[in-house]
């Protein structure tokens, strides 16, 4: 369970202000089925952060055990500082668009969730807990969370959500994390 809400939580607040939200907002203005955006993110999200999720266990088995707290640490710590960078709407995905809601929204989003500080973050979760399936459905709900209520509500959420503030919370959360698995190695030595 503590995989499933960690990833959760760290997915959703990483997620609120990122290009995917953007990426909500422009796929809500050009179709008229939310429905079937949804359907795209969760397809999209499932894709890519189970293949992020498996290289993280992946990565988990192959690195000496006493090495891979303060790898986890070091990745969370990262992760903290790369969230309070505001993220831009840099994607040129006009290509995509002819293709329908559903499989644009799938394209696109498995697109920009490359490289994306989410994606890293899945990585970094599967490699620190055991649990790889928890923390792909957490991941996914995390994702899901931040997006679905973009999509439902639009530009007037996103014009009263305080971006920074969102962030900073996220990058605490991160820096929690690498304070709690620095705890726990110190303690196991």
């Amino acid at each position: 369970m503590d995989a499933f809400l960690a990833s959760t939580v760290a997915v959703a607040i990483a997620e609120i202000g990122d290009k995917t939200q953007l990426l909500s907002l422009f796929l809500v203005a050009r179709y008229a089925s939310r429905l079937s955006i949804i359907l795209g993110i969760f397809v999209a999200t499932i894709l890519n952060h189970a293949l992020s999720a498996l290289l993280g266990a992946w990565i988990a088995e192959w690195i000496p055990e006493a090495w891979l707290p303060w790898i986890l640490a070091v990745s969370f710590l990262a992760i903290a500082l790369w969230l309070l960078i505001p993220d831009k709407d840099d994607s040129d995905d006009a290509a995509f668009l002819g293709m329908g809601a559903f499989m644009a929204t799938t394209v696109m989003f498995f697109l920009a969730e490359i490289g994306d500080k989410t994606q890293i973050a899945t990585v970094v979760l599967a490699a620190r807990y055991s649990e790889t399936f928890w923390v792909i459905v957490g991941t996914t709900v995390g994702m899901l969370l931040a997006n679905i209520p973009v999509i439902m509500a639009g530009k007037w959420l996103m014009d009263r959500l305080p971006l920074a503030m969102a962030r900073i919370g996220a990058s605490i959360l991160f820096l929690i994390l690498a304070a709690v698995t620095l705890w726990t190695a110190l303690m196991s030595v």
